[in-house]
């Protein structure tokens, strides 16, 4: 009877000792870095400065498009074509920022849902009877909508500015307006909210599922691991298929971008990871700094260093693709999958290491199989 008390005080006190040791973890990580001081970098210097540039380019872009509207001409195309690529480089600055009122109204889904759903397009252009805030609509609006009415669909050997001269040209300006006008509108829902909430979102420094860095993190890896890795490399590739969608690149129509937006976009990870800021005049504290604060090891290294040089190393094996991704999948698909490999590598060490050492949980479910 004695021998099972002595065990069970054992155990009661094994028990209480690995409660304290983690409880003891989670402090040390509590106190080793300043989160106040992350989230005013990332709110001030990145986040705030990233949605007023883009808003900047919608508006510019909503500008020529009312431009052409009133003097359609092969010029003033051109125009619109080059506010677009302008607008869809600032995008790639934002798209990973999925917390607050973008999450709440899937932004994301409204403005780059790619490839672009071709005949949910023509059938709303031809009925003109379309609600742009229907889910069922997502794929026919944003970005990718308007790389097909700028750029595809002409299979006759005409020129675009055809279709927006001919007998339904007046159709398809109408939704080429009416998607600019939309992106307008959510954009500007977005900021609106981001800027009545900044406050609480600098205030929340507390290590819950709910507070900002912990769900701001989450927001991160998943958009560089779903929104980057996957849809604009790891499913034109076929890596969760039995065969290459080179169709399903981004700016498919335009048919030069696909590249240019993955380094914008690499760029812009690049960027917050390591805390510089938007207009690239200061470097403060993010998860590099994070990182450093907790002296976190991988190897001999600390692991903000390693992750910062792998993301490096993706960006070179980018830059060393076609301007086209569907060119390069096609010619050679070997390399873009190496490429894909290099991109994959960080997605590792964010997910597993860096969500180890700031003790936080994954709160998405991974569904893809990689």
């Amino acid at each position: 009877m004695k021998k099972n008390k002595i065990y069970l005080l054992i155990f009661i006190f094994l028990g209480t000792f690995f409660i304290a040791c983690e409880d003891s973890k989670e402090d040390q990580i509590e106190q080793s870095f300043d989160r106040s001081l992350v989230l005013l970098n990332w709110s001030d210097n990145i986040i705030t400065p990233s949605y007023q540039a883009f808003q900047e380019k919608l508006n510019i872009l909503k500008a020529s498009v009312d431009k052409f509207k009133a003097d359609v001409t092969q010029q003033n195309l051109d125009l619109v074509r080059s506010e677009w690529v302008n607008a869809y480089k600032s995008w790639q600055h934002v798209e990973m920022f999925n917390i607050g009122k973008a999450e709440e109204i899937y932004y994301s889904s409204k403005m780059n849902v790619y490839p672009a759903n071709i005949s949910r397009i023509k059938s709303n252009i031809d009925s003109e009877q379309y609600n742009l805030g229907n889910a069922n609509n997502n794929s026919a609006q944003g970005f990718p909508a308007l790389d097909y009415l700028l750029y595809g669909g002409i299979s006759d050997g005409s020129k675009v500015i055809d279709r927006f001269l001919s007998q339904d040209g007046n159709k398809y300006l109408s939704y080429l307006e009416n998607c600019v006008n939309k992106m307008i509108s959510l954009t500007k829902t977005v900021v609106d909210d981001w800027k009545a909430n900044k406050g609480s979102f600098v205030s929340s420094t507390e290590n819950t599922a709910t507070s900002s860095i912990n769900m701001l993190t989450n927001d991160f890896i998943y958009y560089y691991e779903k929104g980057f890795r996957a849809n604009k490399l790891g499913i034109p590739a076929g890596i969760f298929s039995s065969k290459t969608i080179p169709e399903n690149i981004e700016g498919y129509y335009n048919g030069k971008i696909s590249k240019v937006l993955a380094l914008e976009a690499l760029n812009a990870v690049h960027d917050f990871f390591v805390g510089k800021s938007f207009d690239n005049s200061k470097t403060n504290e993010s998860f590099k700094y994070i990182l450093k604060s907790l002296d976190t090891k991988k190897g001999e290294e600390n692991l903000g260093e390693v992750i910062e040089s792998k993301l490096l190393e993706a960006k070179l094996k980018v830059e060393g693709l076609d301007e086209n991704f569907a060119n390069q999948i096609n010619s050679d698909k070997v390399k873009f999958l190496e490429t894909y490999d290099a991109i994959q590598k960080v997605v590792v060490l964010l997910k597993v290491d860096m969500l180890q050492a700031l003790n936080i949980n994954v709160d998405y479910t991974d569904a893809d199989g990689d």
